[in-house]
């Protein structure tokens, strides 16, 4: 167990200076520059790792249909959103929404997974909708059309990540985690840099710029690659809720870095909307506490 929290500990380090690294780098490569950017060094770092193990032997056996899916919903498909997100709202109020991750992968699981909730997490998910208004009120006066459009992508990013975990741990769960990360990096890399031709190809001669070369290596082989093998040890070591309780660390060390490198506000709404998403994650992810039933054994 202590294993397990020092992934998710380690792996909430990693993915709050992603927000920094996006910001950074969305505006001189798109959105769908940063995708395939990302995707690109994060697949070329996992390669190196699974070379150096020489461990291909699920290669062949890859459900390559749900890679494919999973690809699209936890890697390709969010990290334009939140890249897009990015172009509109600050690092630290996109950080905020993610850890509504959590709430939206229990709702998920109830409406399409069949999962029953018990009446406290319900109430957890009551408090977390409660954070994300007053979040929407962050610096109402000027809340623009711009700033809904950055909290509505923000909220899609979430749904898939929220549907992408619950698709992982019901038919993922016998491929090894190395290979999950690399397959669906890899799919991500093919599909956002097919994108990237149809909307801005002159991003391959920038990504060798030095700043934005190495704010790529930041966010591609650290928070993509090396990220999605602690990502998916915590969905299959733990469950998709436990690996979605990494939101409760990242939005604190992304406000901290927005704060000190790009001069973000940290407003008081922002810090009150944080407390209730937090608070309704931490009481819909509660395990209840089990009493202690005499066994009684039969051999």
């Amino acid at each position: 167990m202590a294993r397990l929290y020092g992934a998710l500990f380690t792996l909430s380090l990693i993915w709050g200076t992603s927000f920094l690294f996006i910001k950074l780098l969305v505006e001189p490569l798109g959105a769908w520059g940063v995708v395939f950017g990302r995707c690109l060094f994060g697949t070329v770092i996992l390669l190196l790792i699974i070379a150096f193990r020489k461990d291909w032997k699920d290669v062949k056996e890859l459900p390559l249909g749900m890679i494919i899916l999973v690809s699209l919903l936890n890697n390709a498909i969010p990290w334009y959103l939140i890249a897009l997100s990015e172009t509109k709202i600050t690092s630290s109020y996109a950080s905020l929404i993610n850890a509504t991750t959590p709430i939206w992968t229990l709702i998920i699981g109830f409406v399409i997974f069949h999962n029953k909730l018990r009446l406290f997490q319900w109430l957890g998910i009551a408090l977390g909708f409660f954070g994300i208004i007053i979040l929407s009120g962050v610096d109402f006066t000027n809340f623009t059309e711009q700033s809904v459009v950055g909290l509505i992508t923000m909220v899609g990013a979430t749904l898939c990540y929220g549907f992408s975990t619950h698709l992982t741990k019901k038919y993922l769960v016998n491929v090894s985690v190395t290979m999950i990360s690399v397959s669906t990096l890899t799919v991500s890399a093919i599909f956002s840099f097919i994108m990237v031709l149809f909307t801005n190809t002159s991003i391959f001669t920038m990504m060798l710029e030095p700043s934005i070369f190495w704010a790529l290596v930041g966010l591609g082989v650290f928070g993509s690659g090396i990220a999605y093998l602690l990502y998916y040890y915590c969905i299959q070591k733990g469950s998709p809720e436990f690996a979605s309780l990494v939101t409760y660390l990242v939005p604190i060390s992304a406000m901290l870095w927005g704060a000190v490198i790009l001069k973000e506000e940290i407003h008081l709404t922002m810090i009150t909307g944080f407390i209730f998403i937090l608070g309704g994650v931490y009481v819909s992810s509660k395990k209840p506490k089990e009493k202690n039933v005499p066994i009684s054994k039969t051999a």
